[in-house]
C-alpha cells in the first residue's frame, strides 16, 4: 500500500516590479499590477486559454474525495478578539487585525483549505471606498461629530476578499396543497337600531396537488463568522456573473480572510433558501386568492458548490473606547456599519421637540 501524498505546502505569491523589485499591487481603477515604489505599470498575466469556472462535486467533498489539486494550506491568523482568520505572506510577524484593530501578533500556524475556484475583482480602489463611507455618515444625523471627523482622517480602509460558497442544485418538489378562493356573503348588521347591509369576505378551499421543479444556480452563503450576517446581507446584490476565475494576482495588496463556516454547515443555509424559493413556486403554481402547504417532498440532485472571493472595504475604528465597524462593497460602493450615535445630539433633539410641542399645545389653547 502506497503512502498518502504528503500535505501542500503553503504557497507564496510575489508579483515583483519589473523596474525596482518592489512588490506591485492590483489596482482596481485600472485592473493593472501597480508598482507604488516607482510607478511602473504592467497588465495581469492573459491566461493560455478560456478558463471556465468549474464546480466541484458536493458528495466528493463530504467524503474527502476532492483531488488534491484543490486542497491548500495557507498561513492563518486568528484574531483572539473577533476570530478572524486571514492570510498573511511569510515575512510578516505583528499587525493589526483589519476586522476590529486589534494588535495582534501572527502564529506560523497553516489552515487546510479547498482553494478558491473564482473571485469578483475590486473594481473601486480605496480613495472611492472612503468617499461612499463618510458619504454614508454624513447621512446620519445622529453620528457623533468626532466620529466622523476621525473616519474622515484616519488611516487607510483595508481591501479585504471575504470568502463565500455558491451552490448549484436541481430539484424537484412533490406538494399537496390547498387553494383559496375568495368570495363574499351579505349580511345584515344593526347600526344606532337601523339594519345595515355589510359584504363579509369568506374563503372556499379545495385541495391541490402537483409538482414543480427548480435549478438553483450560485446560490450564495456567507463562509466567515467575523462580520454580522446582516451587514454582509445589506451589501447585496453581487454581481456573479461577472466572476473571474481565481488567479492570485487579483490578490496583490490585499488580505483574503479564510472561511470559518465549513461546507456542510453552509450547505444548511442553502438549503434553507432553495426551501423559501420553492415554497413561493408552490404558491404560484396552487394559484387562488390564498394558498395553504400542507406537505411537500423535495427531491434534489446533482449538487455542485464553490469557493469564491468577493471584495469588500472595510473600516475599523476605535472611539472613546468602542470599535466601530464599517463595510463597502468593493463592486457597487454600497456601505453597511454599526450606527453609531450621539447623546449629545439625541437630548438636542428632545428638547427642541420639547420646546416645538410646548408651543404648538400653546399656540392651540390660545385659540380656543
Amino acid at each position: 500500500m502506497s503512502p498518502p501524498p504528503p500535505p501542500p505546502t503553503p504557497q507564496e505569491h510575489r508579483f515583483p516590479c519589473d523596474q525596482c523589485g518592489a512588490d506591485m499591487r492590483f489596482a482596481p481603477e485600472g485592473g493593472l499590477l501597480v508598482c507604488d515604489h516607482c510607478g511602473h505599470t504592467q497588465p495581469l498575466a492573459d491566461p493560455p486559454g478560456p478558463a471556465p469556472i468549474r464546480e466541484l462535486d458536493f458528495r466528493a467533498a463530504l467524503a474527502a474525495q476532492l483531488p488534491a489539486a484543490e486542497i491548500e494550506e495557507t498561513r492563518i491568523l486568528s484574531c483572539p478578539n473577533c476570530g478572524a482568520q486571514i492570510e498573511f505572506d511569510p515575512d510578516i510577524h505583528a499587525t493589526e487585525c483589519p476586522f476590529c484593530a486589534t494588535p495582534v501578533v501572527t502564529d506560523t500556524g497553516t489552515h487546510r483549505q479547498i482553494k478558491p475556484k473564482a473571485l469578483l475583482p475590486f473594481a473601486l480602489d480605496e480613495i472611492a471606498a472612503r468617499g461612499a463611507m463618510t458619504d454614508w455618515l454624513g447621512r446620519l444625523w445622529f453620528a457623533p461629530n468626532g466620529l466622523k471627523d476621525y473616519a474622515r482622517k484616519g488611516r487607510k480602509m483595508q481591501g479585504i476578499y471575504v470568502p463565500y460558497w455558491t451552490f448549484d442544485a436541481d430539484t424537484r418538489t412533490a406538494y399537496r396543497g390547498e387553494r383559496g378562493t375568495v368570495y363574499y356573503e351579505t349580511h345584515t348588521q344593526i347600526r344606532d337600531g337601523k339594519p345595515h347591509q355589510v359584504q363579509v369576505a369568506k374563503v372556499r378551499w379545495t385541495p391541490k396537488s402537483g409538482r414543480v421543479a427548480r435549478f438553483f444556480d450560485d446560490v450564495l452563503v456567507l463562509a466567515s463568522k467575523t462580520l454580522p450576517k446582516r451587514y454582509t446581507d445589506a451589501l447585496q446584490p453581487w454581481d456573479l456573473s461577472a466572476l473571474e476565475p481565481y488567479t492570485p494576482e487579483y490578490l496583490a495588496g490585499f488580505r483574503a480572510e479564510g472561511y470559518t463556516i465549513e461546507l456542510t454547515e453552509a450547505y444548511d443555509d442553502a438549503r434553507d433558501q432553495m426551501q423559501r424559493v420553492i415554497e413561493r413556486d408552490i404558491r404560484f403554481d396552487i394559484g387562488g386568492d390564498r394558498q395553504r402547504i400542507i406537505d411537500c417532498n423535495t427531491a434534489i440532485s446533482d449538487v455542485t458548490f464553490k469557493h469564491i472571493l468577493l471584495p469588500v472595504w472595510l473600516a475599523a475604528y476605535k472611539y472613546r473606547g468602542k470599535t466601530y465597524r464599517f463595510v463597502v462593497n468593493g463592486r457597487t460602493g454600497r456601505v453597511q456599519g454599526e450606527r453609531p450615535w450621539s447623546a449629545w445630539k439625541i437630548a438636542v433633539a428632545v428638547v427642541l421637540g420639547a420646546i416645538v410641542a410646548g408651543i404648538v399645545g400653546y399656540l392651540i389653547a390660545q385659540n380656543q
